[in-house]
């Protein structure tokens, strides 16, 4: 039997909801102002198999930890991204399609945290670090070869005090590297991304809307739990030949391949039972 929880649908059902509403808002409807009807959205999450009830419970818990924030709009009530998740969406964007360039002063970016929070923030600190970019070297020290914007609305969300600075590592930092991420099991990561996902879109028609769209989202997710991972480090602290760089390809390329007819289906989601003058 599923277990069940207090709305009728599985937990688990409704994080992937919520993480496929964010890959929507952040890759789509960010560009087309920034918001959608919740119809509006059952629509466009209708291929990827959620229903109108987890979409829903999706938003509403996007609400309350405010990510999305009620609007009306032309075609009726809406959701639309607040602030902070279009900080967060715009940095894990960047990160996403590489668009800034990925530069190192030779200096890491050092957090070093007063206290330990309790197990749930600490896990919620954890996850959030990682997705800006920065990898452990104890259990109260992260580093990043960069700083990132967001550090200091995730340390201040989880009430937790840090002593931030930038610092040249007297010592390998190549080494470094290797102690706060695991490069061998990400580049065998990146490799298998690349295998598993060649064969999954092998059958895909590029010229279906609907079909197109479903496997960009689908690509997507599998793409963006590299941020997680992956700090973008300078490519003379990385294995050579390391195997971001062809997985990076791969997807940038059989993402444009599904683009056109993407956008068509999103466009068409968005426009279904608008009210005309």
């Amino acid at each position: 039997m599923v277990a069940r929880g207090r709305f009728g649908l599985t937990d688990s059902l409704h994080v992937r909801a919520r993480s496929a509403l964010f890959d929507v808002y952040g890759a789509y409807l960010r560009g087309r102002g920034g918001a959608a009807t919740i119809a509006a959205l059952v629509r466009l999450l209708a291929p990827l198999d959620f229903g109108a009830p987890a979409i829903r419970t999706a938003v509403s818990r996007m609400v309350r930890q405010g990510w999305l924030t009620p609007r009306r709009l032309p075609d009726g009530p809406g959701y639309a991204l607040t602030e902070r998740a279009e900080r967060r969406l715009a940095e894990a964007g960047s990160r996403i399609y590489r668009l800034g360039a990925s530069t190192w002063d030779g200096r890491w970016h050092v957090v070093a945290l007063s206290e330990l929070p309790a197990r749930t923030a600490r896990d919620r600190l954890t996850s959030s670090l990682r997705l800006l970019g920065y990898g452990p070297l104890g259990p109260a020290t992260w580093v990043a070869p960069r700083p990132s914007a967001g550090l200091d609305e995730v340390l201040a969300a989880e009430g937790v005090r840090a002593r931030v600075f930038h610092g040249a590592l007297d010592g390998d930092d190549a080494d470094l590297a290797a102690s706060a991420w695991d490069l061998t099991e990400l580049g065998a990561e990146y490799a298998g991304f690349v295998a598993e996902w060649s064969a999954r879109l092998s059958g895909v028609d590029a010229a279906d809307p609907a079909a197109a769209f479903a496997a960009c989202q689908r690509l997507l997710h599998a793409w963006r739990k590299f941020l997680f991972r992956d700090p973008g480090l300078p490519e003379d602290l990385l294995p050579t030949p390391w195997p971001g760089t062809a997985a990076a390809a791969f997807f940038d390329t059989r993402t444009a391949l599904f683009a056109p007819a993407a956008a068509e289906f999103v466009d068409g989601c968005l426009t279904t039972g608008r009210k005309t003058a």
